[in-house]
């Protein structure tokens, strides 16, 4: 449970600091992304998914 909560905070915590940071510059990620394919949206997401896997993974790894 503990590494449910860590792991959404640190989540928040990059998600807020892009929108406290660059609120414009996502408005214009946005844009971007609204102009790709919806195959295109969809193997990036999945592509970020086995990032996240493969992190998760290496950190229990080590022991984290």
């Amino acid at each position: 449970m503990a590494m449910l909560l860590l792991a959404i905070g640190l989540v928040l915590t990059v998600e807020g600091l892009v929108f406290a940071l660059a609120p414009s510059r996502l408005e214009d990620m946005l844009e971007a992304l609204r102009a790709l394919p919806v195959e295109t949206r969809r193997m990036i997401g999945l592509g970020g998914l086995a990032l996240g896997v493969v992190l998760v993974w290496l950190a229990r790894s080590m022991g984290i």
